[in-house]
């Protein structure tokens, strides 16, 4: 009985592996024709082999075209996904690295994704029109209603051929660059951008040394361009709720404002990360899960790199966050929509407080509507980013110009947002003339007691030195550090047969800002508030123009100046700076009236 039993269980453990070992490689019969067995088929097995998916993507159009920039020496990689039933293939080419990624459809051969140059390592570089934004302000009859109503608002329609026409037109001009990059086509949509700045950086300069404006002035009057303004404002907090999103950039203030409030922590150095952390939460659309449990103990989306800006940019989203809170995950973020939602009407208010003192009711009236009807205004506040709130300090410290001690405060709140107003500090410090050495020591506190308030966070650290220390790798470094295909200095780093490599040029202009700013805390001796808006626009323009990563969020930056500059009558806007009351009568009689 024994051997029978043993006997047995060797047979039934010998089958399958009997069977596994004599599977058909063919379809068997049996004597009299009938099918008895099949070959096995692995579930989902691939039907081209990984040389047929390579050859496939290497022939592709977009990626042959791509390839021809490099040398013969191209090296591949293609892996299958039997779940998707697709080859990822992967394409380098030696010190350049990856140079085209993209997937190949196993059953159809046909290529269904495929990244070349800088839109292999960067996804915004992938087009997209709702990537940035979401896709109401993307959409052409949203964007181009937006031009429309600024041109109209703002053109002089009774001398079409006309300067004020021509600068107006050239503020809209960066459409065209955007639309390429909502195409993916990077290498169309940079060069295109820089024309219009270099425009407006002559303009400006210009205005700048001569202190003179454009005469003419727009067609509606002032109550229409009011209720416009009011109408647009409405309109776009509407936009903002409810055809938005928020990207990386917006994503970075609610958690630096958590880090303060709720646990008493600078932001630098504790933003929520993802590598070597344990996963938590639901996966995304791509099936990964981004959600981590922090060293906080939370369940938080990450967000490594965002820690990068200057303290007052956490600061600013502290009372929405009071308000809405925030729960750790990349949601909906109404502190973000709400901070976003404040600054844009912060910078239609302060444009109108600056057109009455400067100007009258018709440039307040000008001013606001300009903001409010720009497109690109209206593209930070539906991408909910921190964009808006260096240019709203700005416009209010401009608004108290004749105030060195508010104007020092402002500047320095404007400048430890995002950095670039420290280009402009010595324009404002010797604004309206160098030689009025107690206006500059004053202007001094003022910017020296904002920026001690700001960074005082930093002593919510341990230790102040390595808090600074932190700060310093996280912002400066890592800003002058980084690599951007988004702007003409760095598409060397592609290292393709073609592309110049223009570090030395940038080099050579970031010198000439230098210098420029400098120029500027000086010549003209004495200013008009005019001038000094004319010098402040060129100065952000020119730090945006030498900047490695450029975007089309920073036009904001400089716009409100611009449209000082270029719209606000030269006469007025000198006198009612330093008119005593007896010549009060002078200013209005200059002032167009409704």
């Amino acid at each position: 009985m024994r051997r029978l039993v043993v006997a047995l269980a060797t047979a039934l453990i010998a089958a399958p592996v009997a069977s596994a070992v004599t599977a058909p490689t063919a379809p068997v019969y049996d004597s009299k024709g009938h099918l008895v067995q099949t070959p096995y088929a692995p579930a989902n097995a691939a039907e081209l082999t990984k040389k047929k998916a390579a050859d496939i993507f290497l022939h592709y159009h977009k990626v042959a075209a791509w390839l021809t920039h490099y040398p013969r020496v191209i090296t591949y990689d293609a892996t299958y996904d039997p779940k998707a039933r697709a080859w990822t293939v992967s394409v380098s080419s030696g010190a350049a690295g990856e140079v085209a990624h993209g997937k190949v459809d196993d059953q159809s051969g046909a290529v269904i994704e495929a990244f070349t140059g800088p839109q292999v390592a960067w996804g915004m570089a992938r087009g997209g029109p709702g990537a940035f934004g979401g896709s109401k302000i993307n959409s052409k009859p949203i964007w181009l209603g937006f031009c429309a109503i600024f041109l109209l608002g703002l053109a002089d329609l009774r001398r079409l051929v006309s300067l004020r026409n021509l600068d107006l037109l050239v503020l809209l001009s960066f459409t065209f660059s955007l639309w390429y990059f909502n195409k993916g086509d990077i290498f169309t949509s940079v060069p295109l951008a820089y024309p219009p700045l270099v425009y407006l950086l002559g303009r400006t300069v210009w205005i700048g040394i001569h202190g003179r404006g454009t005469p003419t002035r727009p067609f509606w009057p002032v109550w229409v361009l009011v209720a416009a303004t009011v109408f647009l404002a409405g309109f776009k907090v509407g936009m903002n709720i409810e055809a938005s999103n928020v990207i990386d950039v917006g994503y970075a203030g609610p958690i630096g404002a958590e880090r303060i409030v709720h646990e008493g922590k600078a932001p630098y150095g504790h933003f929520p990360v993802e590598d070597n952390l344990k996963p938590c939460g639901l996966p995304d659309a791509n099936g990964e899960i981004r959600n981590r449990i922090q060293t906080n103990g939370r369940c938080e989306s990450a967000n490594p790199q965002a820690d990068t800006y200057g303290p007052v940019s956490y600061e600013s989203y502290i009372p929405a966050y009071l308000v809405f809170g925030w729960s750790g995950k990349w949601d909906s973020l109404p502190t973000a929509h709400a901070t976003a939602i404040l600054f844009d009407l912060l910078c239609i208010l302060g444009l109108g407080l600056v057109g009455l003192r400067f100007g009258g009711a018709r440039l307040g009236a000008t001013l606001a509507f300009a903001w409010a009807a720009y497109p690109f205004t209206q593209y930070v506040s539906s991408s909910n980013t921190n964009d808006a709130i260096l240019p709203a300090f700005l416009i209010f410290g401009f608004w108290l110009a004749a105030s060195p001690i508010k104007r020092g405060v402002f500047c320095a709140l404007s400048a430890w947002t995002k950095f670039a107003p420290l280009v402009v500090a010595p324009l404002w410090l010797t604004y309206p003339d160098w030689r009025d050495r107690r206006s500059e020591l004053r202007f001094a506190a003022g910017f020296a007691a904002a920026t001690v308030a700001a960074f005082s966070i930093l002593l919510l650290e341990p230790s102040l030195g390595d808090a600074i220390s932190t700060f310093w790798h996280r912002t400066f470094s890592s800003q002058l550090n980084r690599h951007s295909p988004f702007s003409l200095w760095d598409w060397k780093q592609y290292r393709a047969k073609g592309i110049p490599d223009l570090h030395v040029v940038q080099r050579i202009l970031e010198g000439l800002l230098v210098l420029g700013a400098l120029a500027a805390a000086f010549f003209p001796r004495r200013k008009s508030p005019l001038q000094l808006a004319a010098l402040t626009c060129a100065l952000l323009i020119g730090f945006e123009i030498v900047l490695t990563h450029w975007f089309y969020l920073y036009i904001p930056w400089f716009f409100p100046f611009a449209a000082f500059a270029l719209l606000a009558p030269a006469r007025a806007a000198a006198l009612r700076a330093e008119a005593p009351p007896e010549r009060e009568h002078e200013v209005r009689e200059l002032v167009p009236t409704a």
